[in-house]
Order: structure tokens, then C-alpha cells, then sequence
């Protein structure tokens, strides 16, 4: 399974350390797929995505939800290594 597979099904804290596991060991191995492969990008592109975050949720006919779940949290991470 694709490590951006995984997001939707992430309910739990362990879930949530799980993928940040797993996110580490990607960027180790596949490090030029990573659009921010830097501290300084990645937080930005974190900030950049997580301020438009309401608007993927209406394109994709999505309610966004009043508080954060674990998947939202891996959502997040994920978008930060893709986002320009």
C-alpha cells in the first residue's frame, strides 16, 4: 500500500506514529520524489497547505470537520512533502 493510502484509515495516536514512521523511512529512501526535501520547505509548504486546507475539503465535496481527527493529522504531514 501507498504510504498516501494509508491517511484515510488512520484512527489512533499509534496509527498516527505508525505513519510518521513510515513517512521518516520514505523520505530516507525516496528523497528525490520529495518537492521540499529541507526543514525550512517542508514548514513551509506545511503553513502554505494548512492555510488552504478548508478548500480541499469544499473541491472534493468534503465537510470540513470542526476538530482535527489523527488522519487530518497525517493529511497534513503527507501534503508537506508534496506541496508547491
Amino acid at each position: 500500500m501507498e504510504l498516501h493510502e494509508k491517511i484515510e484509515s488512520i484512527d489512533s495516536k499509534d496509527q498516527l506514529v505508525d505513519f510518521l514512521s513510515a513517512l521518516k523511512s520514505d523520505f530516507s529512501q525516496n528523497k528525490e520524489d520529495w518537492e521540499n526535501p529541507n526543514l525550512e520547505r517542508y514548514l513551509d509548504a506545511m503553513e502554505a497547505w494548512t492555510g488552504s486546507w478548508e478548500n480541499l475539503y469544499k473541491n472534493t465535496g468534503r465537510e470540513f470537520p470542526e476538530q482535527p481527527t489523527w488522519s487530518m493529522v497525517a493529511e497534513m504531514l503527507y501534503a508537506a512533502k508534496i506541496y508547491e
